[in-house]
């Protein structure tokens, strides 16, 4: 009787046991092409920034803890180089106010203060309205290439609807809105402080 009760058992928790080892060994894999896919696409989006530096961009990253966009977070700094200078840095940073929540966003700022342009990293904004940052959707966001602190001007840093010079996705002005915030505060924080770690 004891037997017949306990050789089921038995096998239901080998059943178990197997079971749960392939779920993390399936969780595991899925987490290690997560974030292969996450570099690999980090890596384009740089080479969409800078181009014709001679560092290792990658290794040489380097993080600062800081308060951007309103909210305290660590930031990670990618420095380019040309002959050992830095001429460039590329900001991975989050702006917390998408319409749906974080947009992850990479950002290059000359030494000279000028925006080498913005890329969107993950985003969890509504497809087909919000999505339209994302370079394979438009063109939108490539319109930050070469702007600064007074190009344009301060008031104008806002979308069209709020009086400024910067256009909106039909449907969708608090994503356009969040970019455009997103990359004055960057210019203005580097304008500030730098991301060399100390105070200008």
């Amino acid at each position: 009787m004891i037997k017949a009760i306990l050789k089921p058992g038995l096998l239901l928790l080998s059943f178990t046991i197997v079971s749960i080892f392939f779920v993390s060994w399936t969780q595991d894999a899925t987490q290690i092409k997560i974030k292969y896919n996450e570099e690999q696409l980090l890596i384009q989006r740089l080479s969409e920034l800078v181009v014709n530096y001679d560092n290792d961009i990658l290794q040489e990253k380097y993080h600062q803890t800081l308060t951007l966009h309103g909210v305290h977070q660590t930031i990670s700094i990618y420095p380019a180089k040309r002959n050992g200078k830095i001429f460039a840095y590329l900001i991975e940073h989050t702006y917390p106010n998408g319409y749906n929540g974080d947009i992850r966003l990479l950002t290059g700022v000359s030494v000279e203060q000028t925006l080498l342009g913005v890329r969107v990293i993950t985003h969890k904004e509504t497809p087909g309205l919000g999505d339209k940052i994302e370079t394979r959707k438009s063109n939108w966001i490539k319109q930050f290439t070469g702007l600064s602190l007074v190009n344009p001007l301060q008031k104008d840093w806002k979308v069209e609807r709020d009086g400024g010079v910067f256009d909106a996705f039909t449907g969708a002005t608090i994503t356009p809105r969040a970019i455009v915030t997103a990359s004055y505060q960057v210019l203005e924080l580097f304008s500030k402080q730098g991301f060399s770690g100390q105070t200008k």
